[in-house]
């Protein structure tokens, strides 16, 4: 999933420790899939900071992988869950953090969800009340990276996609030394010197993008077969 950081800069490398708590969901290097509210936001980020602004592009690889190594939450709507998840995140008061996901997904309290949220928090109006106002809020979405773990799940667009190819050559390594008889070292030297690895490693063909099946089977076209062993 192809998902953007709105900022006052680019993005080069996304550091945990430079994030504030506080926010929806913690503290965490925040990202969405709508691009237009990423804009929007590095448009305010930069009348703040002087600069014209920067929305920074990721891709996201939520997978089973993904799903195996991170612990993820995520709410698909705005409901009672999500508001003391929010409420819990962004209490000043407490030092310690009120959740230990690596990945939190889910809508965004921006400045409209926020103005209604200090009524609910002022107790000017009920739970129930906060949640019928959001009902026909339109679509919003965020992405949190809270941990070091969760970074290991997202690329910049524009640097090598260094995740995606290692999960790529896995599989590929151990079908050839299953289909051919090879061991590991050979396997690995195979695969790397060849001209479909040298295209899977540049990020203009996007062949990073495709299944690591229909990788293979130009690995295995390029290699005619011949492989000795």
């Amino acid at each position: 999933m192809k998902v953007y950081h709105g900022s006052y800069m680019k993005v080069v490398n996304i550091d945990l420790s430079n994030c504030k708590p506080n926010k929806d969901f913690g503290k965490g290097f925040y990202v969405t899939k709508i691009r237009n509210h990423a804009e929007e936001w590095a448009k305010i980020m930069g009348e703040k900071y002087g600069t014209d602004g920067f929305v920074s592009e990721f891709e996201f690889a939520e997978n089973d992988f993904t799903k195996s190594i991170c612990k993820i939450k995520r709410f698909d709507a705005y409901d009672g869950e999500w508001l003391d998840f929010v409420v819990g995140n962004r209490d000043k008061n407490s030092e310690i953090p009120a959740h230990d996901y690596d990945i939190v997904i889910g809508p965004v309290a921006n400045d409209k969800v926020q103005n209604t949220l200090r009524l609910y928090l002022k107790g000017k109006i009920s739970k129930d009340k906060f949640l019928k106002m959001l009902t026909h809020h339109e679509e919003t979405h965020q992405i949190c990276f809270c941990t070091l773990n969760s970074l290991q799940t997202v690329d910049r667009i524009d640097d090598m996609p260094t995740y995606d190819i290692v999960m790529i050559s896995a599989p590929i390594i151990e079908k050839l030394i299953v289909d051919f008889n090879l061991d590991e070292e050979k396997a690995t030297d195979l695969f790397y010197d060849s001209d479909t690895f040298n295209k899977l490693s540049d990020i203009e063909t996007k062949l990073f993008e495709k299944d690591w099946m229909e990788i293979y089977k130009l690995l295995f076209d390029e290699l005619k077969l011949d492989i000795r062993v």
